[in-house]
């Protein structure tokens, strides 16, 4: 990496971490390739985040590191190129990768931030709170020791799966404790902001706000509360995932139904 593309990804850094600010979340509107990722930025957006359903998809994987590492990070190499505002790419749990290497493939592909997430995808479940807590510390370490002011996104997966096998509303309230722990121990590790994925009911965000030790990070849900009563809830970060993707999709589905009508 060249001298000024190094000093351009500091600056992109930097004014990715400042704009975290609760009460006046980041809209971040997920892209999956060069083309989207220019009309986020076209629409005003001040940075682009990956989604890795969406790049896994257009690379024919499954989501949940069904591609391989080298493939998703060659893709988000090649929309930081392609836009000229930070970058935060979607690194699901790290592929595997040590802490060091992940550090300089991110560096590598022009990333201001990732997401890392707590699922350990060989096994199908979340990693345990301390060892994950000092994975992600060795990850801010490696970056520090590189010079490298990385914004880490710590995906806390706690009410994922209760979401996913359709439970019940009312009870996200109950696993406000252990998400907590976690999100609080990732902020101590180094991580920037956390990301309590699928946490929706009005009640259990408010107090996770309120209890935890950082900027927080929601998953804009169709059901989830209005923009305006997240940023009164203290949010720091709203992005919609693969809702954009996917909701693309269906309209080129309905568009190719129409064809033969």
């Amino acid at each position: 990496m060249t001298a000024s593309r190094t000093t351009d990804l500091q600056s992109q850094c930097d004014q990715l971490r400042s704009l975290h600010r609760p009460g006046a979340p980041l809209l971040l509107p997920n892209a999956w390739d060069v083309a989207t990722a220019r009309a986020v930025v076209a629409a005003g957006f001040p940075v682009v985040a990956t989604t890795s359903a969406g790049v896994a998809a257009t690379l024919g994987y499954e989501d949940q590191e069904g591609a391989p590492a080298d493939e998703m990070l060659a893709a988000a190499a090649r929309i930081a190129r392609g836009v000229e505002v930070p970058v935060t790419v979607d690194a699901e749990a790290g592929y595997g990768m040590q802490p060091a290497e992940l550090v300089a493939a991110l560096r590598s592909a022009g990333a201001a931030g990732c997401n890392l997430e707590d699922t350990d995808h060989t096994v199908g479940g979340l990693r345990d709170p301390d060892h994950h807590a000092e994975w992600l510390r060795a990850v801010r370490q490696a970056a520090s020791a590189d010079g490298y002011r990385l914004v880490i996104n710590a995906r806390v997966d706690v009410f994922l799966g209760p979401f996913l096998t359709g439970a019940g509303t009312g009870t996200q309230d109950g696993l406000v404790p252990e998400a907590l722990r976690r999100a609080n121990a990732y902020l101590e590790a180094g991580a920037d902001c956390v990301y309590p994925i699928v946490l929706w009911e009005t009640d259990a965000l408010r107090r996770f706000t309120s209890e935890v030790r950082g900027p927080v990070n929601v998953a804009r849900l169709p059901q989830m509360p209005s923009l305006a009563e997240l940023a009164a809830a203290g949010v720091a970060r709203v992005s919609w995932g693969p809702f954009l993707y996917l909701d693309a999709m269906a309209r080129f589905s309905e568009q190719l139904a129409s064809l033969q009508e």
